[in-house]
């Protein structure tokens, strides 16, 4: 019987099959093989006596994280604040490489839009609008919530970003029954509160399925490589073996087609800011190694 892992608590997975829960063990096998059953894999079960089930196989997987251990991703919604805390477009590209590094569709929801000034509004629609869906939304008043239920319809999605933008609240205005915990913002650090504690994904009333995770803040974007990095900013495909030198890195060769695009307002500088410091991290990374 084929199901899939919607919990894993003390060695025990839960694997949803033909409408029911089942407790499971996983063969030892997979141990072995260093393979670890996530949440998300689509795995076939073998029922035992009782309510109890086994593991026995595991279905090749479309995506997979490590923190949090998070399998078959079809979108992740990067939430950041559009005010309080103000947001911080080099994480947010960050978020967004490692997104399209994993192949997943992805939604950005700009949360707390009730407490923006319409000027910040105008510069996130000008950075990411043109290229990904983009939503204005308020996890409190309920705004934009429908738009974003109607985008999530009948995928797996996980919402990552940084801590205090509001994910808990968005996933309570999403599904209530999940119920996740609303965090603080620390006065000091002006950080949120970690408040989930394991990963676990829900069935939804509207149709999609949500990862209810401790969250996407302590993570390795930065996996890509240099050579492979420009292909993860969409904005910039066009321009690419377009560049005087085939092996053009866009950040001070000449007659460079990436940062002509830039300066002629083709490509967000800000997009092209956090690119550039990204290639630097990658380059700081590979000499410590």
């Amino acid at each position: 019987m084929e199901g899939i892992v919607v919990k894993g608590i003390g060695g025990f997975y839960y694997v949803k099959a033909e409408g029911r829960i089942y407790q499971c063990k996983a063969r030892g096998i997979f141990k072995k093989d260093g393979i670890k059953v996530a949440v998300g894999d689509l795995v076939e079960i073998q029922l035992n006596e009782g309510s109890d089930a086994l593991i026995t196989e595991i279905r090749e997987r479309k995506n997979s994280f490590i923190r949090p251990p998070i399998v078959n991703v079809d979108c992740l919604v990067i939430v950041f604040a559009a005010a309080h805390p103000e947001p911080n477009f080099s994480v947010i590209d960050k978020f967004l490489v490692m997104a399209e590094k994993s192949s997943t569709d992805i939604i950005i929801c700009a949360n707390k839009v009730d407490l923006a000034e319409e000027a910040r509004i105008d510069e996130l629609k000008n950075i990411y609008d043109p290229i990904y869906p983009l939503i204005f939304l308020s996890g409190k008043t309920g705004e934009g919530i429908s738009r974003l239920k109607e985008l999530l319809k009948g995928k797996k999605c996980a919402l990552a970003g940084p801590s205090g933008v509001g994910k808990s609240t968005i996933l309570n205005a999403l599904e209530p029954e999940i119920s996740a915990e609303t965090g603080d913002i620390s006065e000091k650090t002006k950080r949120g509160k970690h408040t989930t504690r394991h990963v676990e994904i829900f069935d939804t009333a509207f149709g999609a399925m949500i990862f209810d995770t401790p969250g996407f803040t302590s993570f390795e974007v930065l996996e890509a490589n240099e050579e492979e990095l420009a292909h993860f900013y969409p904005e910039m495909q066009e321009y690419l073996g377009k560049c005087r030198y085939d092996n053009c890195r866009h950040i001070k060769e000449p007659e460079c087609s990436v940062r002509e695009a830039v300066s002629e307002g083709r490509i967000s500088r800000s997009r092209y800011r956090s690119y550039v410091e990204q290639i630097k991290e990658i380059r700081e990374k590979n000499k410590k190694w």
